[in-house]
């Protein structure tokens, strides 16, 4: 389901008011749950900071809290994204050997790395309940989430 550029833009200025107003980690829940609820296609949607080489997570919002709190950068999509700097999309989960599984009825995921001072400082991680439920303008306005998400995400806690 294509993210259009007015939903794009209408959902950029809210996180630009949740982050200029929230205090962490009750600021990275409300993100979760504000593009959990803009995006239906957005059934999970988690910030992870990375802790050395530990991806740790400090926010999220879906049905059910996932066992995957902390994980290691080489294991995972989620790990895989940060260890490459690169966005990884899958589009059928069950078709990656790197998943790791949280939910049964996860399908597809986009984990988006975010950035601060030329570093990699966390990620976005979205999972999706139908198969290809992610695609080119998920990965931009998600990236878009990220830059803005990134000095934020990088201050001392």
């Amino acid at each position: 389901m294509p993210v259009g550029p007015a939903e794009q833009e209408a959902a950029l200025r809210q996180v630009d008011a949740l982050l200029g107003s929230a205090l962490r980690p009750e600021g990275l829940t409300e993100l979760c749950r504000f593009l959990r609820r803009a995006f239906a296609h957005y059934t999970w949607v988690g910030v992870y900071r990375l802790e050395g080489s530990t991806l740790v997570l400090d926010g999220w919002d879906g049905e059910r809290a996932t066992e995957h709190v902390r994980i290691p950068l080489d294991q995972g999509l989620c790990g895989k994204a940060a260890r490459e700097d690169r966005t990884v999309l899958v589009g059928d989960v069950r078709s990656s050997p790197e998943y790791l599984s949280c939910f049964l009825d996860t399908r597809s995921e986009i984990v988006v790395p975010v950035r601060a001072g030329g570093r990699v400082v966390g990620e976005i991680d979205v999972d999706g309940q139908s198969t290809n439920a992610y695609d080119r303008t998920d990965d931009a306005f998600l990236t878009e989430v990220a830059r803005r998400l990134g000095p934020w995400l990088a201050r001392p806690a």
